[in-house]
């Protein structure tokens, strides 16, 4: 009888569960819908708003409690957002960080180790790109996974500066290096931590050590007094997430692929493409801003005290100042991503010195983040763009810098508006010209674009790059290019 019974019972309660779930999908989806976003975009945001309440019960229950508690609350929670946004496919992040602590372990610190790692956290990044990609950008486990794989291969770098002496590594290697053995949960922690795990920021296994530890506080002992500087990120996160929300209807990339867009005048489709870049990158600056907003909160952002004031930078993606100022290509590029950009330098582009040439670092430098953003022919434009863009505008600086009479122009008070006005054109001009084949992915999109504007990004940076060869030899006194020869 009561075997029946339960019987009875679970035959009600399977389909009021797989009911509950199909409303709770349904409410879901429609409230995406009336918000004019996808489902799984809805869902990211929620998941990044999460880490707030999230960051409050480690601040008042777990702080100072015993790291295995706490780890096992980091590994918990990013495994259930994980699961929340990609379903079963979490298993992909869990099935690599398991290999990640294997490699540790059996292969101990050395360079096979890292060279495997590299090969096989990359590869299975590349295979996800490959057997999920299409023309759209889609929100898939792969996103996430990007951000991992960066985690995991300094992660080993580190792991293997910890067995060299302490002379032989510069003093960031020193500051990053990882003198001791990690777990299996330590390296979970640090993999899922609830404030990073969907879309950044980076950070180093010793600088998550020192939360774990309650080290990152500015009142030794205690809780971080970091309420207030969490929510003047967030709050600023939310600026641009509204201003980013009411404008996304009218401008998107869709646009430039319409004959509406083809059929007007050449600078109409100019100026378009310059409105476009920039408002293109809210929604990465939004979701930045609020995952700061949550690393501040928890104590990971602590970067130290300075002047008698705490620091809350160290897990900063963006100098919001300097991105909306600036009128250089380099500008844009320190401030944005900023903690992918310190990965790359410090993981990627410094060990390549060996080369013994800086612009062959910078080239493969990018095209392994062209590679780490994905297999589409649009990610290798943009970050070629990139590479010209910042090889001419150094060139235009040191020519400026070196020649008498370009300098004296510079310099002169009444021009500074208009110079500055004309330099934030070209900047956001080409910055659109880059960010269209970075976000139309597909080489038939893309070159589509191009070809209604005529290619204007290339010729103009490719003959600017012979042009002012020829201007420096003309304009640049011969004592000043003895000088920087010397």
């Amino acid at each position: 009888m009561a075997s029946a019974a339960e019987g009875d019972v679970g035959t009600v309660v399977e389909p009021m569960r797989e009911l509950r779930s199909g409303f709770e999908e349904l409410s879901l989806n429609k409230l995406a819908t009336s918000l004019g976003a996808s489902e799984q975009a809805l869902r990211l945001i929620i998941s990044i708003f999460l880490g707030y309440p999230l960051a409050l019960c480690y601040r008042h229950y777990l702080f100072h409690k015993d790291t295995y508690l706490i780890h096992l609350f980091h590994a918990f929670t990013g495994l259930s957002i994980a699961y929340f946004n990609f379903g079963y496919q979490f298993y992909h992040s869990l099935l690599c960080i398991v290999l990640q602590f294997l490699i540790l372990r059996l292969m101990g610190r050395t360079i096979t180790a890292v060279l495997t790692t590299f090969c096989v956290q990359m590869a299975y990044l590349l295979a996800g790109y490959y057997y999920t990609a299409t023309g759209n950008y889609d929100i898939k486990w792969t996103m996430p996974h990007c951000v991992l794989t960066l985690k995991l291969i300094g992660l080993a770098i580190d792991y293997f500066d910890g067995g060299k002496s302490q002379n032989s590594l510069s003093s960031e290697q020193q500051k990053y290096a990882i003198r001791g053995v990690p777990s299996l949960l330590e390296v979970a922690g640090f993999s899922y931590f609830y404030g990073a795990f969907l879309v950044g920021p980076q950070f180093s296994m010793n600088h998550y050590m020192k939360l774990v530890q309650g080290q990152l506080t500015d009142i030794p002992g205690k809780i971080p007094n970091s309420t207030i500087p969490a929510l003047k990120r967030l709050s600023l996160g939310l600026v641009y997430l509204v201003g980013y929300t009411l404008l996304s209807p009218h401008i998107t990339e869709d646009y430039l692929l319409t004959e509406d867009y083809e059929n007007h005048p050449f600078w109409f489709r100019c100026m378009y493409m310059l409105v476009w870049g920039k408002f293109v990158l809210y929604k990465y600056v939004t979701c930045w801003l609020v995952t700061e907003g949550v690393c501040i909160l928890s104590g990971l952002g602590f970067n130290g005290i300075e002047d008698g004031k705490a620091r809350w930078d160290a897990c900063a993606n963006m100098k919001v100042w300097l991105f909306e100022t600036t009128p250089r290509f380099t500008g844009t590029i320190a401030s944005f991503n900023i903690n992918t950009n310190a990965w790359v330098s410090r993981y990627f582009y410094k060990r390549l010195k060996f080369l013994g040439n800086k612009q062959v670092s910078q080239g493969l430098s990018l095209l392994f983040l062209a590679l780490w953003h994905g297999l589409h022919s649009g990610y290798l434009v943009c970050f070629q763009m990139e590479f010209l863009i910042v090889i001419v505008e150094r060139q235009a600086e040191s020519l400026i810098r070196d020649s008498p009479a370009l300098s004296h122009l510079a310099s002169i008070t009444l021009l500074r508006p208009f110079f500055y006005l004309v330099q934030q054109t070209i900047h956001w001009l080409f910055m659109g010209y880059s960010m269209t084949a970075f976000c139309l992915f597909t080489w038939d999109k893309w070159l589509k674009v191009y070809k209604s504007v005529y290619f204007l990004g290339h010729v103009f940076f490719l003959s600017l790059l012979f042009i002012l060869s020829y201007v420096n030899t003309v304009m640049v006194p011969r004592k000043e290019k003895l000088k920087k020869m010397e």
